[in-house]
């Protein structure tokens, strides 16, 4: 046990550190190591692997995640603002070398081999842009003569247009969705508000325009017979094989079919082997965390981590949903991992640093620090 009476980093952060918040989380990554077991396999051995090939780079890659998860949560919101500015600026450097010297994959470009690494720079560059505009839109309410707000919307266009260029519109929206919210939070007039969700839907029917890929799947959406609709037509029967307990452990079939069954579909694989119900736990974790995580913004005096909360639950639980109603049939199709449960290495890296910057922000500071925190927004360096 770690006593009260121990003055150490170690005992002031635990005592101080959302401990709920931080239980859900890891409850999500053990079940991340669970369904990887389940789902990865077939996948593998269909591919020519070894069967546990994507399930040891699952574990391997928890090992640095949990590394970055931890080491962030001990930040002081002083610390978290610069790393967060140094992340994204390297990120946004990384994204352009992407452009120019990646590979191309499906007609996109989203991926760069770094010392042997595959680096989606775009997952690091979530986060982080996240906290940077909270820190914008705070020093904005704090001193409106600062160009705060400007500097966010030049950043949200640098950072969109990148994210179209690759082209990856599923992480376009999930910025514009969590930007939009902060800029709501900020107390911005309600008609720029409408202007950003109407450039969004002019962005969006463009994008249906000239993006072969993107009318493809939204035609598939409105109309199955249109197109191709395999993954989607095995996702919807893994929920109905599964019902309410599911199959078993190891006795799913269709996951044997579905290409993508670790990364975007793994939900479809617990709904077959464990059934519903374990979606619904995987579900009530998500929305424990965001709602946990809002009460706390809520409860916050300082401006930058009320925001900054915020914005990160909000993009954490749009991108749990996103994945879910993709696996369901409720939206069109769009890859983007279910957090800490899909296999990936760039996403749940990132991930791990959202929530470490999260924990970090919702830990319980005295009065008298919050208010030194406030004053030293205002000198940020």
């Amino acid at each position: 046990m770690i006593s009260r009476e121990q003055r150490t980093p170690l005992s002031e952060w635990w005592w101080t550190v959302d401990r709920l918040l931080l239980a859900a989380i890891l409850a999500l990554v053990i079940a991340g190591v669970i369904l990887s077991l389940a789902a990865s396999p077939p996948v593998a051995v269909r591919i020519g692997l070894d069967p546990f090939h994507f399930f040891n780079r699952h574990v391997l890659f928890l090992v640095p995640s949990l590394a970055v998860m931890i080491a962030t949560s001990f930040l002081s919101p002083k610390h978290i603002r610069r790393s967060a500015l140094i992340i994204l600026a390297f990120a946004l450097v990384l994204i352009v070398a992407t452009l120019l010297f990646g590979p191309e994959v499906k007609g996109s470009r989203r991926w760069i081999t770094l010392l042997g690494v595959n680096i989606q720079a775009s997952e690091a560059a979530k986060p982080a842009f996240v906290v940077v505009v909270a820190w914008l839109f705070s020093e904005s309410a704090r001193r409106p003569e600062m160009p705060a707000t400007s500097m966010a919307m030049v950043l949200l266009l640098l950072l969109v247009a990148l994210l179209v260029a690759e082209p990856d519109f599923g992480q376009t929206m999930l910025v514009l969705a969590v930007w939009g919210t902060l800029f709501f939070l900020a107390g911005m007039r309600m008609i720029w508000v409408f202007g950003l969700v109407g450039a969004s839907a002019a962005g969006l029917f463009t994008a249906y325009l000239f993006v072969p890929h993107v009318a493809g799947r939204i035609k598939r959406f409105m109309d199955p017979a249109s197109g191709d609709t395999y993954q989607l037509d095995m996702a919807l029967e893994s929920f109905m094989h599964g019902g309410w307990f599911g199959q078993g452990p190891g006795e799913g079939t269709v996951k044997r079919l579905l290409p993508d069954s670790h990364t975007d579909f793994v939900l479809s694989v617990a709904a077959e082997e464990f059934g519903i119900i374990l979606c619904l736990a995987l579900l009530a974790l998500y929305a424990f965390i965001v709602i946990r995580s809002l009460s706390r913004a809520y409860a916050t005096e300082d401006l930058f981590s009320r925001f900054a909360i915020a914005g990160l639950a909000v993009m954490f639980g749009t991108q749990a949903s996103i994945n879910m109603a993709v696996n369901l049939h409720l939206i069109p199709a769009k890859g983007m991992t279910l957090p800490f449960i899909s296999y990936g290495g760039s996403s749940m890296i990132s991930l791990a640093y959202g929530v470490g910057m999260l924990l970090a922000l919702t830990r319980q500071r005295p009065r008298v620090e919050m208010e030194s925190i406030g004053a030293a927004n205002a000198a940020y360096a």
